[in-house]
């Protein structure tokens, strides 16, 4: 027999069923896609899955319950239809999950076959015979349980000894799906999965974990109330404010030409990485561009040295990884005229870095748009790639003054900061808050 639909078994038993099988009386209910709200006589509001095969749908499909509410006040009428209902009627239509409509089956007695008419036998005969039969029913029966009873107890036994052995000489070990939980809630590295030797059993640890997390949400809500990605821009504006730089704002879409004009045309494999939209343009990859042209122009209004930059959503098609995102917030500053020299750069990346309490080291690298580059690394990810200018590239933007800068990442940042073993935790997410995941 199908399964009638969740929806059908309310609208047909006029009851509700709680998990503590507490028959309730229906109200009325309202349907979404996927979801029912269903308000009860006694004034509560329950949202279940609109599932066939949900816990639900079952209780509602059988005719049992435990006790009937007080407050619901439910007639005789009511509470017979629930349990007397029969799916098996032919009278009762309902819809499948293709649209059309279906009848139950009907029940079918079983086929009688020809009757076969025994010898006669007499009396005492038949009266020996009914004797002899019940003694041996109950004779194999009583045989047949004390045997069953037996191997029962024995397997059991075995059963329980060889899981208290193996509980003995074997470790806590977590399946994959388990330990995918709870790297879910570890936050940095309170606990080393991989050592499962020194672990508690899952359900412990999971519990524990959970407590911790919630509570830490819970001092959030009750503290500072701020998202770490939000405080991390306001503190590094802050930052770069008090050292003389010019904060800028620029829109999220660029024309396509910008990024060729970065020297990444369609034969790049960058290129590729690219979110374009209609009528040329694109969301930017870089804040770059935007910068060069308020250099250009700043140039001819602002005194000398020019200091500028911006803070923004970046997009680009690189999210392999446990340090990359499609969605990223780049911080870029340009510091352009006098004062530019390897030593006043490094020397500000220190005062950055130190600013932020991020441990870091300098290396030299190159770059397809740059060419040679200052690289600062932690660890083995890489923060930023610093750049001395001039470069061949800046005649196009009409830039003709020597400039250094720098762009960092924050979600790698914040990665850095808290030791996050996965930079999502840093990033705008629906499923972390501040590095916690918020499915608990």
């Amino acid at each position: 027999m199908d399964r009638p639909a969740l929806e059908k078994l309310v609208k047909q038993n006029d009851v509700w069923l709680s998990r503590a099988d507490v028959l309730h009386g229906i109200q009325r209910y309202e349907t979404s896609q996927r979801k029912i709200r269903i308000y009860t006589d006694c004034g509560e509001a329950i949202i279940v899955n609109n599932s066939r095969r949900s816990a639900s749908a079952r209780s509602l499909r059988n005719s049992k319950y435990k006790k009937v509410c007080k407050k619901c006040k439910l007639s005789e009428e009511r509470i017979n239809r629930f349990v007397t209902k029969n799916f098996n009627d032919p009278a009762i239509t309902y819809v499948d999950a293709g649209g059309s409509k279906k009848s139950a089956s009907k029940k079918v007695g079983k086929k009688t076959t020809a009757n076969i008419i025994p010898a006669p036998i007499s009396s005492q005969e038949a009266s020996d015979l009914s004797n002899f039969s019940k003694l041996s029913i109950v004779e194999n029966t009583a045989e047949k349980n004390t045997a069953e009873k037996n191997t029962a107890k024995n397997t059991a036994k075995n059963t329980a000894e060889k899981k208290t052995a193996e509980a003995k000489s074997m470790p806590v070990k977590y399946s994959p799906s388990q330990k995918k939980r709870l790297e879910s809630l570890l936050i940095s590295d309170e606990f080393d999965l991989e050592n499962d030797d020194s672990l508690p059993p899952f359900e412990a640890l999971e519990s524990l974990l959970v407590t911790r997390r919630k509570q830490e949400l819970c001092d959030i809500y009750a503290n500072s109330r701020e998202h770490m990605l939000a405080k991390l821009e306001r503190d590094i504006s802050a930052f770069l404010i008090s050292k003389g730089f010019i904060e800028i704002k620029s829109s999220i879409l660029i024309p396509e030409e910008y990024i060729i004009k970065m020297g990444i045309d369609k034969d790049v494999e960058l290129s590729k990485q690219i979110f374009r939209t209609d009528g040329g343009m694109c969301l930017r990859p870089m804040l770059a561009p935007v910068l060069y042209n308020y250099l250009h122009r700043f140039d001819k209004i602002l005194p000398d040295p020019i200091k500028i930059f911006e803070i923004g959503p970046c997009y680009r098609k690189e999210s392999d990884g446990s340090s990359h995102l499609e969605e990223f917030t780049m911080v870029n500053f340009c510091h352009m005229g006098s004062g530019v020299n390897r030593e006043n750069l490094i020397s500000l990346l220190d005062e950055f870095l130190t600013f932020l309490d991020i441990d870091y080291t300098i290396e030299g690298d190159e770059c397809m748009v740059y060419g040679a580059t200052v690289d600062v690394m932690h660890g083995d990810m890489e923060l930023s790639s610093a750049v001395i200018g001039p470069i061949p590239m800046d005649m196009d933007w009409g830039v003709n003054k020597p400039w250094m800068g720098a762009g960092f990442g924050l979600e790698r940042l914040l990665k850095a900061r808290h030791k996050f073993k996965n930079i999502k935790r840093g990033s705008r997410s629906e499923h972390y808050y501040n590095g916690i995941y918020t499915s608990l």
